[in-house]
């Protein structure tokens, strides 16, 4: 790969882990406001719940789509683990092409409702759903790229390394 774009992908990737903790920041900032505010001033509040539901789901997607690498990502790989790069390889585009047609099938479907809900908004911070769940439309983008990627280097004969589980991070 380009270094250039091996750097430029770098300090991305790095961005995309700094939204994440400031995210996780925030959402831990708010909870400590509602324990306060419901428990010392007996005054709940209902935007600290909100915003940290918003933020779990912008979390989690953003995460999925930008942070968690393809060998973090979770597995049943029981089968996966007991046989040979070639083996590897078919499972890995049979997976991937799969996955594609589901999410490409969906998309429209998605993007469809997503759009949809621009009528509605959240209780407190009214927030637009359509803003709100938009992350799913970039969740789905980058699935599909990612796994399109992972078809071509499996069509290309390129066998997804072998599981390490010494070497497994947390993902995030």
């Amino acid at each position: 790969m380009n270094p250039g774009l091996r750097k430029v992908g770098g300090w991305l990737y790095r961005r995309a882990e700094n939204a994440i903790a400031i995210a996780i920041g925030t959402m831990f900032a708010a909870f400590l406001l509602q324990v306060a505010f419901r428990y010392l001033l007996n005054w709940p509040t209902g935007w600290s719940n909100e915003l940290t539901i918003v933020l779990w789901i912008w979390v989690v997607l953003f995460g999925a789509a930008f942070v968690v690498r393809e060998e973090e990502e979770i597995r049943f790989d029981l089968l996966y683990a007991t046989v040979g790069p070639d083996i590897r390889r078919v499972m890995t585009l049979a997976f991937a092409i799969a996955l594609v047609a589901l999410y490409g099938w969906s998309f429209l479907a998605v993007f469809d409702y997503v759009t949809f809900m621009k009528v509605e908004s959240t209780a407190y911070l009214k927030i637009r759903f359509d803003w709100l769940f938009s992350i799913y439309l970039v969740f789905v983008v980058a699935v599909i790229a990612r796994y399109l990627w992972l078809a071509w280097r499996a069509l290309r004969g390129e066998a997804p390394a072998e599981f390490d589980p010494t070497k497994a991070s947390s993902g995030v």
